[in-house]
């Protein structure tokens, strides 16, 4: 694999705009993103700042936000997590019954797909996850769409168990999202795959 997994930094707010308008244009986008290109496109640059201040080292540790760099800079992918605690406002699905952490916002260009790059951007998420301070993070949780195939198959490959809980998609009267979680290991045991 020939990139680099970081946190974005606070003053790259136009790529952080431009990798999510590139999601938010792939032919599956509407089974992975809540959100729309014509919605996201609209947002004023005062949105995209914020987001990649809230989503960066120098944020306020509530939102990290992951990409893979290419050696000539560009991103070839990204993954956000959001740090949920049981006191916090519910933003999706049933509030945090234990300490956790939920990745939204995966996506990696179809160039980059196969080469190791989400493995790599999961990797570097779950561990910032374990290594958050007290109180510990019991468990990493997302939703994947129904009939996002694709996107459940890596993460049950990934190390993630379906828990049986759903939510129905906002805007739809039948399609569903499946909570995935992957439990914080016992002491001395390696997370996800490979470890």
């Amino acid at each position: 694999m020939d990139y680099s997994i970081r946190t974005i930094r606070a003053d790259e707010w136009e790529k952080t705009r431009e990798i999510r308008l590139a999601a938010l244009q792939d032919p599956i986008a509407h089974l992975a993103f809540l959100d729309t290109y014509e919605d996201a496109v609209e947002r004023s640059d005062d949105f995209w700042k914020e987001r990649a201040e809230g989503a960066s080292e120098s944020g306020d540790g509530k939102v990290r936000q992951f990409v893979a760099e290419a050696p000539d800079g560009s991103w070839a992918g990204t993954i956000a997590l959001l740090v949920e605690r049981p006191s916090d406002e519910v933003r999706f699905g049933e509030a945090a019954k234990v300490d956790q952490t939920h990745i939204v916002g995966v996506y990696v260009r179809p160039e980059a797909r196969g080469t190791g790059v989400i493995d790599a951007l999961f990797q570097a998420g779950v561990e910032w996850s374990w290594a958050l301070p007290e109180p510990a993070i019991e468990r990493v949780r997302l939703y994947v769409h129904e009939e996002n195939a694709r996107a459940a198959a890596f993460y049950r490959r990934f190390g993630f168990v379906a828990t049986g809980d759903t939510v129905a998609v906002p805007g739809s009267e039948s399609a569903l999202e499946l909570e995935y979680e992957l439990v914080r290991p016992s002491a001395g045991v390696g997370a996800g795959a490979g470890a």
